[in-house]
């Protein structure tokens, strides 16, 4: 037998006896082959295979899809009705909110079709079909039509994933497009032909003070009593099929949408999810972890935190900066709490001893085995991560500072162009180039920047940076500001954001009214620009080559884990594609003397409320209906309202929105979150603490009926009592 085909044994192999339940993010495409329906139906499933994934027929795959970019939502209506997080629709929130319509505040709630607010540019994707094209691609590694480094990449895979597309039945159909994506370290590839809906309307949100109650304080924390929800729709063309908005259209008639429960769960109940998991890294070595968190998770920490106070002040002071800035604050501090978390999971969880463990246990049976190849695999990994580390934790503190800081940065490129037009009096180049850097001054001063906090930002994120990194690692900006400046970043800040060309409307026209190259060499904000882009881009390429001796190192690593696994299963890393996990309804204790029940009640709203705290304010009208015990059939029996709850699911980022259903395959609530005691969970599975974060759909139906009045949602669902 082959060494490919063992691989692929080793991978999906299966025993029952020594699989887990709850670690997991399993590939739907390989169910059957693993026997994962048998061992979800050891932890409570009632379903069938076919039920959950069918390359021939509908099933519970096609209610669920990619929300906007990096969440996943649900069909809950034969009338394409998404059902997705706050956090995930907070973008598009943002996006149409304004001081008139402060629809994060207020919260909206369409009363009929006709209100539901079109979102430029928000999209809702099924996966149409899924394809196994392992063997394509080995053929043509073979043929040496392409490297095995080039199999890792998106320009080889996009091509192939062309010429397979331009022969399927799927070839022009409206709105599919198709992916191919490696697996298991490149170990196996799979093509995913996508439906792609750009119509996509907003329907209901709550106010901030539910959607996002709790706020930075609770995020990644248990307990919870956020309503983490909100509604979209999706609308289609006559035919049904995806259109651009057009007040024509008419809400898509899905081919499948989920039922749901409100019969309640107890502690024990199995619970799956399906959804979108971004990414993870499982099969890293004890080198790997130090540098994720020394070379990425450390600088995250300080450069977010260190902007964030700012924004923070500034949001404060005016409603209009709250509103422009109110999803970058969002977006900005999710994962700068999720690094200080994860740092802290991973030295409290022991990951560094587990996987010293692990390669220990590997060591010892790659000997056994004799395979050379696994022998050496760690050690050179290691010697990659030892010349890669400090080029990664460089590469981060400049992307963090001033690609994801500091926003005001002039488009290099097109100034170049506009130079060699000068100089080649080309004018009818000029005209054009014009055009598209008045395209690109609008792109930077849309209406969510603001110049004067922007400035402030960088006042404080240059100095910042000489920190962090050493004299001769630095762009040559700093040497020019040291020099002309006399190291004063304030009086250089105020000279680039008061005189740059791209600085102000009045600056960037008289400029264009009289375009010169002496202009463009004096100005701040290009030298700025061109000087921290160069260094990205050197920065990168160093990146790159170590990128490509890990990633064929951790193809013949993850191979040699699946083979030593055996007979238990293996399941691949994240990488954004569709994925189930399984566990069941359970409380945890974090350590001793506390214990975390297994859901919340509208109680602790109560309990935490502070009208001098804006992350824990309750509107009136809800602490009436809280006070009141005004829950309509939404209650628990013995009166209480359930908010939040718990399971043993494997998730991650881009599960937020992720339906959580019950053995029948009905929606009992959507993840939102993890719980802080697990947040190396992404690096290494703790059977013990990590838990899922749950909003229970009680809550959101509850929600909507009584706070929103829009009860006539309900009536479109299909209820299960």
């Amino acid at each position: 037998m082959n060494k490919l085909k063992v691989a692929l044994l080793a991978i999906v192999a299966f025993a029952f006896g020594n699989a887990r339940a709850d670690e997991g993010m399993w590939l739907l495409q390989m169910m059957k082959e693993q026997h994962l329906v048998d061992m979800m139906k050891e932890s409570g499933l009632k379903l069938e295979a076919d039920d959950l994934y069918s390359p021939n027929k509908v099933s519970i795959k096609d209610a669920i899809g990619i929300f906007g970019r990096g969440c996943t939502g649900e069909i809950i209506s034969p009338e394409g009705l998404i059902l997705t997080n706050h956090h995930c629709g907070y973008g598009s929130i943002q996006m149409l909110s304004s001081v008139e319509h402060d629809y994060l505040t207020d919260g909206f709630w369409a009363k009929k079709r006709g209100e539901e607010l079109p979102v430029p540019g928000l999209t809702f994707v099924f996966v149409e079909r899924i394809v196994d094209v392992t063997d394509v691609v080995n053929e043509k590694i073979k043929k040496g039509e392409i490297s095995e480094n080039a199999s890792f990449t998106p320009q080889a895979l996009n091509k192939i994933a062309d010429e397979l597309y331009k022969k399927s039945d799927l070839y022009n159909k409206s709105g599919i497009s198709v992916q191919l994506l490696p697996f298991f370290a490149g170990n196996k590839f799979y093509m995913f032909y996508k439906k792609t809906y750009s119509d996509v309307r907003m329907v209901a949100a709550p106010p901030s003070s539910v959607g996002k109650f709790g706020g930075e304080t609770d995020n990644w924390t248990w307990p919870r009593h956020t309503g983490d929800f909100s509604m979209f729709r999706i609308y289609a063309d006559a035919k049904g099929e995806p259109a651009d908005y057009d007040a024509s259209n008419k809400p898509l008639q899905t081919k499948k949408h989920l039922a749901i429960s409100i019969k309640g769960l107890e502690e024990g109940d199995y619970a799956m999810i399906m959804g979108f998991p971004g990414s993870t890294s499982r099969y890293l070595t004890v080198s790997e972890v130090e540098e994720r968190m020394e070379a990425s998770n450390e600088p995250r920490i300080t450069i977010r935190g260190a902007r964030q106070d700012v924004l923070k002040k500034e949001m404060n002071a005016s409603d209009k900066i709250r509103i422009q800035y109110a999803n970058k604050y969002a977006g900005s501090s999710n994962y700068w709490k999720n690094s200080i978390g994860m740092n802290k999971a991973i030295i409290d969880n022991d990951v560094l001893g587990d996987k010293a463990k692990q390669e220990a246990q590997f060591a010892q049976f790659a000997k056994e085995k004799g395979n050379v190849d696994y022998q050496n695999v760690v050690t050179k990994i290691n010697h990659v991560v030892e010349q890669e580390k400090p080029i990664v934790y460089q590469m981060t503190v400049l992307v963090e500072s001033f690609f994801s800081g500091v926003e005001f940065i002039s488009p290099s490129f097109v100034f170049q162009d506009l130079r060699k037009a000068l100089e080649e009096k080309n004018n009818q180049s000029v005209d054009s180039l014009k055009s598209q850097i008045r395209e690109t001054y609008e792109a930077i001063h849309n209406k969510d920047y603001d110049h004067e906090v922007d400035r402030k930002v960088a006042k404080v994120l240059f100095p910042l940076y000489k920190d962090l990194i050493e004299e001769s690692l630095r762009p040559d900006i700093f040497k020019f500001i040291e020099e002309k400046y006399k190291g004063d970043f304030d009086k250089f800040i105020d000279e680039m954001y008061d005189n740059s060309i791209m600085a102000s409307k009045d600056n960037l026209e008289k400029f264009l009214s009289k375009p010169s190259i002496k202009a463009l060499d004096k100005d701040l904000s290009l030298r700025y620009s061109q000087s921290v882009i160069d260094k990205y881009i050197n920065l990168s390429a160093a990146v790159s080559t170590f990128s490509d001796e890990k990633d064929l190192l951790h193809k013949t690593y993850v191979r040699g884990l699946s083979e030593m696994k055996l007979p238990k299963p293996s399941y691949p890393d994240a990488n954004f594609t569709i994925r189930l996990t399984y566990g069941n309804v359970k409380s945890y204790s974090p350590k001793d003397g506390v214990f975390y029940n297994y859901y919340t009640t509208t109680k602790g709203i109560l309990e935490k409320e502070n009208p001098e705290d804006r992350e824990f304010v309750v509107p009136g009208k809800l602490k009436e209906l809280i006070v009141n015990n005004d829950y309509g059939r939404y209650a628990l029996p013995n009166g209480d309202m359930p908010v939040c709850f718990l399971t043993t699911n494997d998730i991650t980022g881009g599960n937020s929105g992720s339906p959580v259903l019950n053995a029948h395959g009905e929606l009992i609530g959507t993840a939102f979150d993890g719980n802080w005691e697990s947040l190396s969970g992404d690096i290494n599975f703790d059977d013990d603490l990590q838990r899922c974060i749950n909003l229970d759909v009680r809550y959101i139906l509850f929600i909507l009926e009584k706070l929103g009045d829009v009860g006539y949602l309900i009536d479109e669902m299909t209820i299960v009592e």
